[in-house]
């Protein structure tokens, strides 16, 4: 049976102005699973004033208290569905069911912090040089927040915007990915269950055109965007136009660091896993490995060895390791990269092409692909491939290594092996990165700011950073003085 979503607009659901709609297509099987509401400008404009009516009207006086109780319940729902959101998502994108179910957990974790912060969104008493003026700040809501995210992770990536919006007191209105919208629609009815006010938070789904609409309305206090690069700029220059603040999550070509002297075991694992566990579609994908050249050969084999029993099939099977490309463009990109990487000479170790034998027949499976010998001006190595292709870049001496990683106009994520507490401090301090992993790999934390530089953005999501992405400061001075100060009158 193929599910029929609507839009989730002032607390209603309905369909889109002119009933439009699109298909999810499942990235396993190639069979259309889901009839998406395709919105429009007057459905976005919709959207915009609920929220902005909730904000006015109730939200923006609603205690933290409140808000935490509900973000809490929130959480409670979301694990509460998890196995079957999950499913649902594993349909939509292709991502393993095992990733997909351990994020619905680590999403509720991420809503239960920001609901702790919720009554705890403090300012601060600023001593001046005048005794008798009070001076203090305090942060506020800017409002309404547009949150646009992209399709390999729909729910994680919610939640590393919507809880901190919310707990800070805006109102949102939400736009997924056309390639992936079916689980933030029905999040929404968990939303909707866990009793937030009408308008509080609008999903509205379509492609690239209501995003812009989204944007460029006016309607908007802040903007946070999770995708790539271009996608990102065309966001920023359209929210310039309305001198709207945005936040922007975007993408990254990742150096993990292997020294001579790391843990080798776990060095592989981590090499295998920040490339190859989530079929490279994500944003912190390690796609760059730089490996010392003592333990250069050896590394090139392990990492070989192992990515050829990378078990591939149904990504709803828990037993599978890596799933599909999320969509045929993402197929048909990544493909390209792989023939780019060979015609500039890079030496093919694994992989190389698309896997089709047995049930992977329909699917949009690639096989994990790892070059050897590549040199850093590759477009290889200086592109975002977002699939599973390692390039694997040998080096002699630590600053050579830090000059290559630094050599990418992204500055997302780094990781660096080694057993030397010295060189793993020197590394931290001279990566320009948002975040440094030190012998570990796509690991993650509620509490801890995520982000990066460059072309990898700017902004911060999760942790107390995350929150301050979506609050104002207002400064307020109070003179309590008992004489009149006359700015005109003459000094003696």
């Amino acid at each position: 049976m193929v599910a029929k979503y609507q839009l989730f607009i002032d607390g209603k659901w309905r369909d889109s102005a002119d009933g439009g709609t699109f298909e999810a297509i499942n990235p396993f099987n190639q069979e259309v699973w889901a009839h998406i509401p395709a919105a429009t400008e007057a459905d976005v404009a919709a959207a915009t004033a609920a929220a902005r009516q909730a904000f006015e009207a109730t939200w923006r006086r609603t205690s933290g208290l409140e808000r935490a109780t509900l973000l809490n319940r929130l959480a409670a729902l979301l694990e509460e569905n998890a196995d079957r959101i999950s499913l649902l998502e594993t349909t939509d994108n292709g991502k393993v069911i095992r990733e997909t179910r351990s994020q619905m957990f680590f999403a509720a974790r991420v809503y239960r912090f920001f609901a702790g912060y919720a009554d705890k969104i403090w300012g601060n008493v600023i001593p001046l040089d005048q005794p008798d003026i009070m001076d203090f700040a305090v942060r506020e809501p800017y409002g309404v927040v547009g949150i646009i995210t992209a399709w390999n992770s729909p729910i994680a990536l919610l939640a590393n915007k919507l809880p901190a919006a919310l707990a800070a007191g805006n109102c949102v209105v939400i736009k997924p990915s056309e390639h992936a919208s079916a689980t933030t629609l029905e999040f929404g009815k968990l939303v909707e269950q866990a009793g937030f006010p009408p308008g509080v938070v609008n999903i509205v789904t379509g492609d690239a055109r209501i995003g812009r609409a989204l944007v460029a309305g006016g309607g908007l206090d802040k903007v946070s965007f999770t995708g790539s690069p271009n996608a990102g700029r065309e966001i920023a220059a359209t929210a310039g136009r309305n001198l709207t603040p945005v936040t922007l999550e975007l993408g990254g070509k990742s150096p993990n660091i292997v020294f001579a002297d790391a843990d080798m075991d776990k060095a592989v694992v981590g090499a295998l896993a920040g490339i190859f566990a989530a079929t490279g579609q994500t944003c912190i994908a390690g796609s760059r490995l730089l490996v010392q050249r003592p333990v250069y050969d050896r590394m090139v084999t392990r990492l070989a060895e192992r990515a050829q029993k990378i078990v591939m099939g149904d990504p709803r099977n828990p037993a599978t390791e890596m799933g599909t490309a999320a969509n045929e463009p993402q197929f048909r990109r990544i493909l390209d990269y792989i023939d780019i990487a060979r015609k500039e000479g890079a030496r093919l170790v694994t992989g190389g092409g698309p896997a089709r034998d047995g049930d992977l027949a329909k699917g949009l499976f690639i096989q994990p692909t790892i070059f050897a010998d590549v040199d850093n001006t590759m477009r290889v190595a200086q592109e975002e491939i977002f699939g599973p292709v390692l390039s694997v870049i040998p080096f002699d001496e630590e600053a050579q290594a830090v000059a290559i990683g630094n050599a990418s106009p992204y500055g997302l994520a780094c990781g660096v092996w080694t057993r030397d507490v010295s060189r793993a401090l020197r590394m931290i301090r001279a990566m320009r990165t948002g975040v440094v992993w030190v012998n570990t790999y796509r690991m993650v934390a509620a509490q801890a700011p995520f982000g990066g530089v460059k072309h990898s953005g700017f902004g911060r999501e999760r942790g107390e950073q995350g929150l301050l992405e979506f609050t104002t400061s207002k400064n307020v001075m109070i003179d309590f003085s008992d004489e009149t100060r006359d700015p005109f009158a003459v000094k003696a």
